[in-house]
C-alpha cells in the first residue's frame, strides 16, 4: 500500500484525541447537542389541525347528506363508505390537534403537513360536488373520488399486478442504464482518449429523447420486453453519464497533486478521490434519469408491453373505463412519489460524510 492509501486508509484512532474536557463541561456539552438535534415536541392546541378536522367533517357531511345525480346509472357506488371515512379522518385530526404534545411522533408527523390536510379536504370536496353532486364534469369521462373506491375494490388484482411488471421494466431498466451512465461518465472525465472518441456521440446521440427510437427498438429487439428495458435503459443513460462526468471533470486537481505527491496510484486516484468527489452531481443525474425512464416506461408499455401501468391505461380507454384510468394514474403518481422518496434516502446515506460541505 502506497503512503497515500495508508494516510487516508488510517483509522480514526491513530489521530491523537481532544484534550479530556472537566465532567461538567462535558455533560453541559450533551445537553445543548441534545437540544439542537431533538426537534421541541409539539407544545398546546394544534389550531391547524383543528381546521383540517373541520374541513373533513364538512367533505364527509356533504358526500352522506347532499344526494348524488344520478346520470344514466342509478348511483356512485360507494359514497357512504368515502363520507365514513371523511369523518373518521376528522375524528383522528381532531383527537391528535387536542392531545398536543401527548400526540407524540403522530402529531409532529402530522404538524407541517397541517395546511395540505386542509387543502386536500378542500380538492376532494370540489371534486365531489362537480361529478356526482352537481354533474358539471360529465360522467364517464369523469369520476367522483369513491369512484376510485369502487375500482381497487372491482379490479385490485389486474391493477396490482400491472403495477409489479412495471416495477421490474424499471427496476431492470434503470440499473442497466445508471451502472452504463456511470462507467461511461467515469471513463469520458478521467481518460482523454475516451473523452475523444465517447465525448462527441454522447453529445450527438444524447438527447435525442429515448421514445423517438421506440420503432427500430421494437424492430432489432428480440422481444418487446428487451426492447422496453433498453428504451429505459437510454433514457437513464444520459443524464447520469452527463452529470458524472461532469462532477469528475470538476474535480479539483489539488486533490490529485497531493494524493500523487504520497505515491498514489491511478486506481487510487479514481476510485478513492474522483469518484467520491463526483457523487453529489451522480445522485442529481441518477434523479433526474428516474424521471426520464419513468415516462418512457409508460410510452414503451403502451406501445408494445403485454402487461404493466401504461397497458393498463390504454386498456381502460379501450374500454371507456375512465375511472380505472384515473386510479392508475394515481398508482403512477405515488409510485414515482416513492421512488424518488427512497432514493433520497439512499442519497442521504451514501453521502452523510459530505452534509457538511454540500448542501442538499
Amino acid at each position: 500500500m502506497t503512503t497515500a492509501e495508508q494516510v487516508l486508509d488510517a483509522p480514526l484512532t491513530s489521530f491523537s484525541p481532544p484534550a479530556p474536557r472537566p465532567r461538567a463541561q462535558a455533560a453541559a456539552a450533551q445537553q445543548a447537542d441534545a437540544v439542537v438535534l431533538r426537534p421541541a415536541p409539539p407544545v398546546g392546541i394544534w389550531t391547524t389541525g383543528l381546521l383540517a378536522s373541520a374541513a373533513w367533517t364538512a367533505l364527509g357531511l356533504l358526500t352522506l347528506l347532499w344526494p348524488n345525480k344520478a346520470v344514466g346509472f342509478s348511483d356512485w357506488a360507494f359514497t357512504e363508505e368515502f363520507g365514513i371515512a371523511a369523518l373518521v379522518v376528522a375524528a383522528l385530526l381532531a383527537a391528535v390537534a387536542l392531545l398536543g404534545a401527548r400526540a407524540g411522533k403522530v402529531a409532529r408527523t402530522l404538524r407541517p403537513a397541517g395546511q395540505w390536510l386542509v387543502a386536500l379536504a378542500v380538492v376532494f370536496a370540489v371534486w365531489e360536488v362537480a361529478t356526482a353532486k352537481l354533474g358539471v364534469l360529465p360522467s364517464p369521462f369523469f369520476a367522483p373520488p369513491q369512484a376510485l373506491i369502487d375500482v381497487v375494490n372491482e379490479d385490485w388484482q389486474r391493477l396490482g399486478l400491472s403495477t409489479a411488471h412495471s416495477l421490474r421494466l424499471l427496476a431492470n431498466g434503470f440499473v442497466l442504464g445508471a451502472l452504463v451512465g456511470f462507467v461511461t461518465g467515469v471513463a469520458i472525465g478521467w481518460s482523454r482518449i475516451a473523452g475523444y472518441w465517447v465525448h462527441p456521440v454522447l453529445r450527438f446521440l444524447g438527447p435525442v429523447p429515448a421514445s423517438a427510437l421506440l420503432p427500430l427498438a421494437f424492430f432489432f429487439a428480440p422481444s418487446s420486453y428487451v426492447a422496453a428495458v433498453f428504451l429505459v435503459g437510454l433514457a437513464t443513460f444520459f443524464p447520469v453519464a452527463v452529470l458524472t462526468w461532469s462532477g469528475v471533470a470538476s474535480v479539483h486537481k489539488s486533490y490529485y497533486d497531493v494524493a500523487r505527491t504520497l505515491g498514489a496510484s491511478e486506481r487510487f486516484l479514481v476510485l478513492r478521490v474522483a469518484i467520491p468527489a463526483a457523487l453529489p452531481q451522480v445522485f442529481v443525474g441518477l434523479f433526474m434519469g428516474l424521471g426520464a425512464s419513468f415516462s418512457v416506461l409508460i410510452t414503451a408499455e403502451m406501445m408494445g408491453v403485454k402487461a404493466g401501468l401504461g397497458w393498463y391505461l390504454q386498456w381502460a380507454q379501450g374500454w371507456a373505463a375512465y375511472a380505472n384510468m384515473y386510479a392508475a394514474l394515481f398508482v403512477m403518481a405515488a409510485l414515482c412519489s416513492s421512488l424518488i422518496t427512497l432514493l433520497f434516502k439512499v442519497r442521504d446515506r451514501v453521502l452523510s460524510w459530505q452534509k457538511g460541505t454540500v448542501k442538499w
